[in-house]
């Protein structure tokens, strides 16, 4: 892990040139002056796949910033099952709940290795107080985030198990390149898609006949077109 002062990631150094604090538009409102009120620093660190930037439930304190990798955001059912509501990736932020309330709403785990930069929450909120743009943006942000879990209830969670998946797998190929995506387990996609993970392996092993998605290096190259012709089926 590395400390770094917000002064130093503003100013691009410690290494800290593509920071989100320097880059994103999250912060791209500020001033120097502006983090020169501010002497609590950020962490910027490096998980590999698998590991837990927070819990449902945890006191939350920070927010995150993710510099490279996925995210998913997960619930746990009445019966034990995990629902994936949303995915993270490169500058998103996750953890917002911080600014307002005591307790995290998610469990954040990691899919691919992750970079991220943790922003204590109190030190936000005082930039946010005194900077209205950055208050405005942080208003965006969660009007983003709202507006990307409707997307996952309306899209993703309604039609028959081909049309979730051609929704799935067109929404990642926006995250990556035009017409190509990576895919996780078979158990995160049944998560994702509220479907079995027997119905996910099924019908992405049908989708490899069909020639809909093309294994190519470490990612798969997708139909595009055929793909968004099953969702009017």
């Amino acid at each position: 892990m590395k400390t770094v002062s917000l002064g130093e990631a503003w100013k691009g150094e410690a290494d800290c040139l593509n920071c989100a604090l320097r880059n994103s538009v999250l912060f791209s409102g500020l001033h120097e002056s502006d983090f020169e009120k501010i002497h609590k620093p950020i962490n910027q660190f490096i998980l590999p796949a698998g590991s837990s930037l927070y819990h449902e439930g945890d006191e939350a304190h920070s927010m995150y910033t993710i510099r490279s990798g996925v995210v998913k955001l997960t619930q746990f059912l009445a019966d034990g099952n995990q629902r994936i509501v949303r995915l993270a990736f490169s500058s998103d932020v996750i953890g917002l709940e911080s600014l307002l309330d005591p307790h995290y709403k998610h469990h954040a785990i990691a899919l691919r290795d992750i970079e991220v930069c943790r922003l204590p929450a109190e030190v936000v909120n005082k930039l946010s107080s005194e900077n209205q743009v950055l208050h405005k943006e942080l208003l965006k942000r969660w009007h983003l985030a709202l507006n990307e879990a409707d997307s996952w209830i309306t899209q993703l969670s309604t039609g028959s198990s081909r049309q979730r998946m051609a929704n799935l797998l067109l929404k990642l190929a926006e995250k990556f390149t035009a017409d190509e995506c990576e895919l996780f387990t078979r158990e995160d996609i049944g998560s994702m898609l509220s479907i079995s993970t027997e119905t996910a392996s099924r019908t992405i092993a049908e989708f490899k006949r069909n020639k809909l998605i093309v294994k190519h290096n470490s990612a798969y190259k997708l139909d595009i077109d055929n793909l968004t012709k099953i969702l009017h089926d």
